[in-house]
């Protein structure tokens, strides 16, 4: 009986679309993955998942899994609907702008999950002794962008994992965050792009710590922060800063607040080139209203002079003003200077390149352009209290019911797709570490195919290597080469007219020189073709192809 060979294919739109296509390192990324199927988007801001993208975005999911399962947390799979009410208790049904709120309004497409997972917690947790609870998904999530751009970077749709952890007390709860910020840390270290991990504005996730995790990268639309004396990294929404010397600010801006009992009116004072970062504001007056800025609707409150007596105002002066600063003038008629509070030198303006660190008072910060690709939060009660995810626990003689202290976790899978071929593409296109690409190694055929070759394909099989053969008709050996380079296949392996002897051609960034040792312990014929000290070719009998190639991937 004739013994089957079953040869894994390229897609069968494989570089359909590329004929015409000439690239350039400008092209942008989200062009060219459309151009290489990729991704395809029916509508700007929607996005259909083709093959080869779609086989990247589980590479990169298994790796989540991985280190996610390392530390104990369980895999689920929650509803992509959610009603509404528990988003009514959290207070996020009326302060989400970027919702799709169904047809009656009644339920809404999930951006992220605090409610649903707080929900099944509290319907199903019995006892403090299964404490704690860690969960994770990794799914499509959706928001309302207005104004869809950067392909996989900013759409109406993504894939994230997100993840949540359930603990009995704030202690156990911080150990479990350290727990997963181990696990992002060797995440991003599996996916061979340097990564910066900075300290964030908790947002409208809300709760009291919270980290993002970023490349580095001039597209970046975020900016990062680094001080060159205590080593702080954070993001502009977290960064204060004081100015290296004392200036002369000519003209002052006022942005008004309250706070939430509407008791107090906060005036902002800053210097009008800067912009005003309203958490910053939040630290001196904690319970303010971030969320109210109607100026009108704000001063309205404090315009009667009847109740005005009874209030409190604010002024907090940021640290690049002094009392030669052109002040606007005060809306409010007030009757007694006593109700008025005034808070100095405080830097409540976005940080600027080379200020000094808000931190240590001494270093000065050193900004770059970033891309976010995770999130962590620590989020205390902030969803467990109104939704009542409590627990009985025994304290002395008797036991009392407490809420439970949460973390919530995410990361962008599609967005790592985006990023990493934005920060990796070079002159000949895109340039995936092994473990992101779609597939690790192309096979193509000189001329009409040699009965002989299948042998090689046996090869591969038995030695479990991620490979596609390319064997597309009517297309040259050199076009083959080409466009697997364009897609960022790490090698291509050439089986021509040297045959035994096989060309493989490296396309992969190189991290690491094992492969050396593979070489230098060779029991066959093996050869390497040098350019400006780099390895660009190996010539390998198909005796030693299986180990040569796993070697050479083992580096990519």
């Amino acid at each position: 009986m004739k013994r089957f060979l079953h040869v894994k294919n390229v897609p069968k739109l494989y570089c359909a679309n590329v004929d015409s296509f000439k690239y350039s390192k400008t092209v942008p990324t989200h062009e060219l993955l459309t151009r290489l199927n990729y991704i395809s988007h029916p509508k700007a801001g929607l996005v259909n998942w083709l093959p080869a993208g779609l086989s990247s975005m589980n590479k990169i999911s298994n790796v989540v899994r991985k280190r996610m399962n390392e530390i104990d947390f369980e895999e689920l799979g929650l509803s992509l609907i959610s009603h509404n009410s528990s988003w009514k208790k959290t207070g996020r049904w009326e302060t989400g702008l970027e919702f799709f709120k169904l047809d009656g309004k009644e339920y809404l497409l999930v951006p992220t999950a605090e409610e649903e997972i707080t929900n099944h917690v509290a319907s199903h947790l019995t006892s403090y002794k299964n404490l704690p609870l860690l969960y994770y998904q990794i799914n499509p999530k959706f928001r309302n962008e207005k104004r869809p751009r950067s392909g996989l970077l900013r759409g109406k749709e993504f894939i994230m994992k997100d993840a949540y952890s359930f603990d009995i007390d704030e202690k156990s709860a911080m150990t479990t965050y350290n727990n997963v910020i181990g696990a992002y840390t060797r995440i991003f270290q599996d996916l061979r792009l340097p990564f910066t991990k900075a300290a964030a504005d908790t947002g409208e996730i809300g709760g009291s710590l919270s980290h993002e995790w970023h490349y580095l990268h001039e597209t970046g639309e975020d900016t990062v922060f680094s001080c060159d004396n205590c080593g702080s990294v954070s993001n502009v929404e977290k960064t204060l800063s004081f100015p290296v010397e004392e200036t002369e600010v000519a003209d002052v801006s006022v942005t008004y607040f309250m706070t939430k009992d509407k008791s107090t009116l906060v005036c902002a004072y800053y210097p009008k080139d800067r912009e005003l970062q309203p958490n910053f504001v939040k630290n001196e007056v904690p319970d303010l209203n971030v969320h109210i800025t109607d100026q009108e609707l704000i001063l309205a409150e404090f315009s009667d002079p009847d109740t005005l007596i009874s209030k409190k105002i604010i002024r907090i002066m940021d640290a690049r003003l002094n009392s030669r600063s052109n002040f606007p003038d005060f809306p409010i008629s007030f009757i007694n200077r006593s109700l008025i509070t005034t808070l100095s030198d405080i830097p409540i303006v976005s940080a600027e390149e080379f200020e000094i660190c808000g931190e240590c008072e001494d270093g000065k910060l050193h900004g770059n352009r970033a891309i976010e690709i995770g999130h962590t939060f620590y989020l205390g009660d902030k969803y467990s209290k109104p939704l009542g995810c409590s627990v009985e626990v025994p304290v002395g003689n008797k036991t009392e019911r407490k809420d439970l202290m949460m973390g919530c976790y995410g990361i962008g899978v599609s967005r790592i797709i985006a990023s990493i071929g934005e920060i990796n593409k070079d002159d000949k296109g895109l340039n995936w570490p092994r473990i992101v690409a779609p597939w690790e190694v192309t096979v193509v055929e000189a001329g009409n195919g040699n009965k002989e070759f299948e042998e090689v394909y046996r090869y591969l099989n038995q030695a479990g290597l991620d490979y596609r053969a390319d064997n597309r008709p009517k297309v040259g050996l050199g076009k083959k080469i080409n466009q697997s380079n364009l897609m960022g296949i790490p090698i291509t392996v050439i089986l021509g007219k040297k045959f035994p002897i096989i060309e493989l051609e490296i396309r992969g960034k190189k991290y690491g020189d094992s492969w050396k040792q593979v070489y230098e312990s060779r029991d066959f014929e093996w050869e390497v073709e040098y350019e400006n000290g780099q390895d660009i070719k190996h010539f390998v009998h198909k005796d030693g192809l299986s180990r040569a190639l796993e070697g050479l991937l083992e580096d990519m």
